[in-house]
């Protein structure tokens, strides 16, 4: 399958796991090097149901400008996708704590696997 855009070498991503969406709480990773956070996504792993999921991101726990994705419940289904194009406050540098927060107001246990893009400097 080809990529419809190519994607520049320095770009290469970080993963975070929570084992529920539907539970306020956070998933965090330690960024591995120095550059831009460009594009967050998440994957659900089971259906979710009461109401919308909300997730943001922070970076050593400063809010990142442009993220806050809704996870729907109406129609949600396992492997959907959700994204995030950050505006602002999104550099990292080595070391520096990633944190994806959800706010739990979901139903339903529903594992979700979160990533970050990041373009290295």
């Amino acid at each position: 399958m080809a990529l419809y855009q190519n994607r520049p070498l320095t770009e290469a991503t970080v993963q975070a796991y929570l084992p529920d969406l539907s539970t306020a709480s956070s998933a965090w990773v330690t960024s591995p090097w120095r550059g831009t956070i460009t594009r967050v996504y998440s994957i659900i792993n089971a259906t979710i149901s009461g109401a919308d999921a909300v997730w943001t991101l922070e970076i050593n726990t400063v809010a990142v400008t442009g993220v806050s994705v809704t996870v729907a419940n109406s129609g949600s289904a396992v492997g959907d996708v959700d994204s995030a194009i950050p505006t602002g406050a999104n550099t990292v540098n080595e070391g520096d704590s990633i944190e994806f927060i959800t706010n739990g107001a979901s139903t339903d246990t529903c594992a979700v696997m979160f990533v970050a893009v990041i373009e290295r400097d």
